[in-house]
């Protein structure tokens, strides 16, 4: 008489092979993700490339009236994205420690609802430490649907400290199609509410 039928030995180590490579897929996936927050944290904190922080910042001290600096914006559009970016004033003079407000004007030339986000950079790289934005577009993505068009403001102060062979800054923006990543994002963050529940 024989007994109940054992499962082949093979099939289970084949089944946690899969567990395991599913496994390490969903955390190299993770980890892709993880990596570009990673990145801007840690040029932030370093004020390597140039990348300025992408958070409030607070005026602190006074305005040097004796000093002049002046800011340059330059803005391009990443190649996968159907907008018109540019900012109304090329130039700027400012004294440090003095709040200044500009605009950039975008405009979404598709038929279609994209999601961009402006990535800034200031050269020299050296001047990042002491540009500081207290509003500014960047902080958010940006949704228009296809033919709106938007005005984007920023507002920000250069430090006082910014050394003295500093006299011009160029601020920078590159505007990416983020729509695809977004989506995948909230697609992501309701299948783990579903999951959760």
């Amino acid at each position: 008489m024989s007994g109940p039928a054992q499962p082949s030995k093979p099939k289970d180590a084949n089944s946690r092979l899969v567990k395991r490579l599913l496994l390490v897929t969903l955390a190299m996936f993770g980890f892709g993700f993880a990596l570009v927050p990673l990145y801007d944290v840690f040029c932030e904190v370093t004020g390597i490339n140039g990348k300025t922080s992408t958070t409030a910042a607070s005026q602190s001290g006074e305005v040097d009236r004796q000093r002049l600096v002046t800011v340059e914006f330059v803005t391009s559009v990443h190649s996968n994205m159907p907008w018109k970016f540019e900012p109304q004033v090329n130039r700027i003079q400012v004294h440090p420690g003095e709040t200044k407000q500009v605009a950039f004007l975008a405009q979404n030339r598709s038929q279609q609802d994209i999601i961009g986000q402006a990535v800034p950079s200031v050269s020299p790289g050296t001047g990042a430490l002491y540009f500081s934005k207290i509003e500014c577009f960047c902080f958010n993505h940006q949704p228009l649907k296809g033919g709106e068009s938007v005005e984007m403001p920023l507002l920000f102060y250069l430090d006082p400290a910014l050394p003295e062979e500093i006299h011009t800054l160029t601020l920078s923006y590159t505007l990416y199609n983020v729509t695809d990543k977004v989506s995948a994002k909230e697609a992501t963050s309701e299948l783990d509410k579903e999951l959760s529940e």
